[in-house]
């Protein structure tokens, strides 16, 4: 009978913080409103280049890793593949659906150690930075197997490289 007390307010307080961060999210989802939705998956991607198994992290405004993107689920963390194609990268994502992101639309790759919430080792996350709509964002992707970020950089690298309208060199960034 005397933990009840401590055990009320501790449940409490629990509920307090629940209810703030529901709050949070949704004034969140509200400000990001004006984000545009992603483009679907044409049902033809043409030719896989490559797919890797992972977690898709998160995307957040472009330059600033901890402005997560909340609408639209581009902010919920999930097991995915990340595949390159010859339309773009699709992140096929478990219980948030498929994000693509077209060839055009990509503007540079980059190995980071970390982004809104997920933090890991050197160079651990593949960060890709593109354009949804006029909002300039960045997608974090940590690969299963740190053998295989490298070959995921290099194929995006090569997409930018052959996306039509891409500028010569422009996008690229080092690995």
């Amino acid at each position: 009978m005397e933990r009840l007390g401590p055990g009320l307010l501790m449940l409490g307080i629990a509920v307090v913080l629940v209810a703030l961060v529901w709050v949070g999210w949704r004034g969140r989802l509200r400000r990001q409103s004006g984000v545009p939705a992603p483009a679907p998956v044409p049902e033809d991607t043409g030719a896989e280049r490559l797919r890797c198994p992972g977690q898709y992290v998160v995307t957040t405004s472009a330059g600033d890793w901890l402005d997560r993107i909340a609408v639209h689920g581009l902010g919920v963390r999930t097991t995915a593949d990340a595949v390159v194609a010859d339309a773009g990268l699709v992140f096929d994502r478990s219980g948030a659906g498929p994000l693509f992101v077209p060839a055009g639309d990509l503007r540079d790759v980059r190995l980071e150690s970390g982004m809104a919430g997920k933090f890991v080792e050197k160079d651990g996350l593949v960060v890709v930075g593109w354009q949804l709509g006029g909002h300039p964002v960045d997608t974090g992707f940590r690969p299963r197997y740190a053998e295989e970020k490298n070959a995921l950089v290099a194929a995006i690298e090569d997409l930018m490289g052959s996306a039509p309208g891409d500028g010569a060199g422009q996008g690229k960034s080092e690995s």
